[in-house]
């Protein structure tokens, strides 16, 4: 449990700092099996653009697991575009702990190719 704890640890700074600046977030979390992003406004009380790996029409996308590198970055492209659609360009990125490899890494990559500028 002292792993998750750290992890959460983390998060919690990066996302007091984040508040600091004021900045809309892409927040992201994942599983050994999904991955997750919402972009979530300044205020931090509502969510302007979501998309994870449990969604049909996404699902139908991946060739099988979607815990992989290649669904992260399916999801990037998407929450880049949906975030885009609710007139959000520019977002500070919160890796809710997870270490920047990997995944993360990928899904924030492939929002950066889609648009989004963090």
């Amino acid at each position: 449990m002292e792993k998750k704890l750290k992890r959460q640890r983390r998060g919690r700074a990066t996302r007091a700092q984040i508040r600091k600046l004021g900045a809309t977030r892409l927040c992201v979390h994942r599983t050994p099996q999904h991955t997750y992003a919402q972009v979530i406004d300044a205020s931090g009380g509502k969510v302007l653009a979501a998309a994870s790996t449990l969604e049909k029409d996404l699902r139908g996308q991946l060739a099988g697991y979607a815990g992989n590198v290649e669904a992260a970055r399916l999801i990037g492209r998407v929450i880049a575009e949906r975030a885009r659609l609710a007139g959000v360009v520019k977002v500070a990125f919160d890796r809710s702990g997870f270490m920047y490899h990997g995944r993360v890494k990928a899904l924030a990559d492939a929002a950066r190719e889609a648009g989004l500028e963090f």
